[in-house]
């Protein structure tokens, strides 16, 4: 761990009190100096750290993305991720993608705070800003087979769900397959991508990754989105910090994983279905389709009732819900 990232950890840890320089000096074996110029570089890269003569230094809380903030907000049951914190990124998929060819660990995390060209399922592009969204992929190395590759995605959203329904106090709803909702409007989207190995025919790699609107203004949306997405803090100033939020999914995932085989999340997703008992249209297979929603299986496939009580079950890879609206 270098100097810089030892200093933002113990002021981070110590909040919200002061703690002197001697002492961060005999706790980091590190010099005065070295501690001060440690400082002068994270007030540089935007995070605040009052100081007082007869105190010390104290970290005020900000919105500064930072691996240390992140591994913070981890709990004891969370494994130990390996975290990349970037200011901006083309895409974070890509990223991890490059971390899996490059034999990263298991549990590499990648966070950016711009996402510069950022893309979800079928390749559609989606909004990103600077300081108000997360930008995250994870590196997973399961050795599962694809039948259980539909799992990971209901249990992404599910935490992700959780997660936000804790901190910001709101009642957060699940498009399936890869969708979170507030108040009828996309908050965040989910995209997770498999790599196999042929010899196996098991998943070597899953990555797992999502674009947040955390904080931003109704007004900073461009006009044709501004019916369709909202953030989690869009009127008000957030409660909690980025770093925060983002512990606390993983938390949140990593305690589902360990509970597998059990199917507990899978009824949860389904009581936060924003699109069961509803009317959808969907394309597949060049054709278009309408009928209700009438259930999601024990593999996270969307069943639909067309007309004649013919069935048709959805995969999430197979098609895009064109229309939602309420049977009558």
């Amino acid at each position: 761990m270098s100097t810089k990232s030892q200093v933002l950890t113990l002021l981070m840890q110590q909040t919200p009190d002061y703690i002197s320089g001697e002492d961060m000096g005999q706790q980091l074996s590190l010099s005065r100096t070295a501690i001060w110029k440690a400082i002068n570089e994270l007030k540089k890269e935007g995070h605040t750290i009052s100081s007082s003569r007869n105190k010390g230094y104290r970290y005020e809380k900000s919105d500064v993305l930072s691996a240390e903030g992140i591994r913070l907000a981890l709990n004891s049951a969370t494994p130990e991720l390996s975290i990349t914190v970037l200011d901006a990124s083309e895409s974070t998929m890509k990223d991890a993608k490059l971390a899996a060819i490059n034999s990263e660990p298991d549990n590499t995390l990648i966070v950016a705070d711009l996402q510069e060209a950022p893309k979800g399922r079928f390749g559609r592009p989606f909004f990103s800003k600077a300081g108000g969204g997360i930008y995250m992929s994870m590196l997973l190395r399961p050795n599962q087979n694809f039948e259980e590759m539909a799992q990971y995605t209901l249990i992404m959203a599910v935490a992700v769900a959780r997660a936000m329904d804790k901190f910001a106090n709101v009642q957060t709803e699940i498009k399936w397959v890869n969708d979170i909702y507030i108040n009828g409007k996309k908050v965040c989207g989910i995209l997770s991508e498999a790599m196999s190995d042929v010899e196996s025919g098991q998943i070597s790699n899953v990555i797992i990754g999502m674009g947040i609107n955390f904080s931003v203004q109704e007004t900073d949306f461009p006009k044709e989105l501004r019916e369709k997405a909202t953030s989690l803090f869009s009127t008000s100033k957030p409660t909690i910090t980025r770093n925060e939020l983002i512990g606390d999914i993983w938390n949140q995932f990593y305690a589902i994983l360990k509970q597998l085989p059990n199917q507990e999340f899978l009824e949860e997703y389904r009581k936060r279905s924003f699109v069961l008992g509803k009317t959808v249209q969907f394309s597949q297979a060049g054709q278009d389709y309408e009928g209700i929603a009438t259930a999601i299986n024990d593999r996270g496939e969307l069943v639909v009732e067309l007309q004649n009580n013919v069935e048709k079950v959805l995969s999430s890879g197979e098609i895009s819900l064109s229309k939602i609206e309420s049977s009558k």
